[in-house]
């Protein structure tokens, strides 16, 4: 090696070794730590644990009732933010760019606001409008001159998902939104034209212009909205309330924290919690992966 590469290399080393050093020490080794711990009998309380048992917690979640109970209403966090948060913000994103409304500035902002607030607050707004008494009941019973009338999907776990389902919507489509509409705003207007001249449609220009020109970022969305919702915890904790709601409103990241840090009756809670845990980076990858699969033959069609 000569003096000018080692130069260089140390050069490297001195720009990406702390940002390296603190993504070990952050992300990196914490993860490394939990999957180590998942196949211990690792407890803090008892001398002479963290022993090897293999997969048997494994084998524990797969026949766990409330792990797949709570990996259901993941799946329905992660649906509703694919098919709900990014299409919404893509048309959303296209009718702005189109300027198709009046004042698209001011419903840009309207849309984007929830951003701005507290994921906690948000939570806890939406969970007092949804109480069996609250202002959503008070509407229905206006609407229906029910005074009896109350909103008790919270309440039920076949229902409780829906009015989670809308909050997660009204939060984070604002987010697609604008990630949308920074990529349309960078295109060349001149393509739509000349598309329109020739006799192109607004849905046309949609479906086989905006859309194969902004495949990647769709993609870079679904991967940002999948990992998002796998690791959701602070808006479903604080819309739900401890007891009944939040074990129908269950999900992986908060099943973990309950697992882990209050289930004391347990022992091995932490080896479980963290089995858990690895759970959510697992079938995350593997949802990126169909991701990243689906798009390279959406791709290939495409060059056919």
């Amino acid at each position: 090696m000569t003096v000018r590469e080692r130069r260089e290399l140390m050069g490297y080393f001195s720009l990406v070794g702390p940002a390296l050093l603190l993504y070990t020490l952050i992300l990196a080794y914490p993860v490394v730590f939990s999957l180590g711990l998942s196949f211990t009998d690792y407890n803090p309380n008892v001398e002479g644990t963290g022993k090897f048992v293999g997969v048997s917690h494994y084998l524990r979640m797969v026949r766990d009732p409330l792990f797949w109970h709570a990996f259901k209403n993941n799946l329905i966090v992660v649906a509703v933010s694919v098919f709900g948060q990014i299409p919404i913000g893509f048309v959303l994103a296209y009718i702005l760019y189109r300027k198709m409304i009046r004042s698209p500035r001011f419903f840009q902002s309207v849309i984007f606001l929830p951003q701005f607030l507290s994921t906690i607050v948000v939570g806890i707004l939406w969970k007092r409008l949804f109480e069996a008494d609250g202002p959503v009941a008070r509407l229905t019973q206006w609407f229906t001159r029910d005074p009896s009338a109350q909103f008790d999907y919270m309440l039920r776990p076949e229902t409780v998902m829906y009015p989670i389902a809308f909050v997660l919507l009204w939060m984070y489509t604002g987010f697609y939104m604008v990630v949308f509409l920074a990529n349309l705003q960078k295109l060349d207007a001149q393509l739509i034209e000349a598309a329109k001249i020739d006799g192109a449609t607004e849905p046309q220009i949609f479906v086989k212009i905006i859309m194969p020109l902004l495949s990647g970022t769709i993609l870079v969305s679904s991967i940002l909205a999948i990992a998002g919702s796998l690791k959701s915890f602070d808006l479903i904790f604080a819309i739900t309330d401890r007891g009944l709601t939040r074990q129908n409103a269950l999900v992986l990241s908060i099943y973990m924290y309950q697992v882990g840090f209050h289930n004391y009756d347990d022992p091995l809670r932490f080896a479980y919690g963290a089995t858990i845990a690895n759970s959510i980076i697992f079938i995350s990858v593997g949802l990126i992966l169909l991701a990243n699969f689906i798009s390279r033959q959406f791709a290939s069609r495409g060059v056919e």
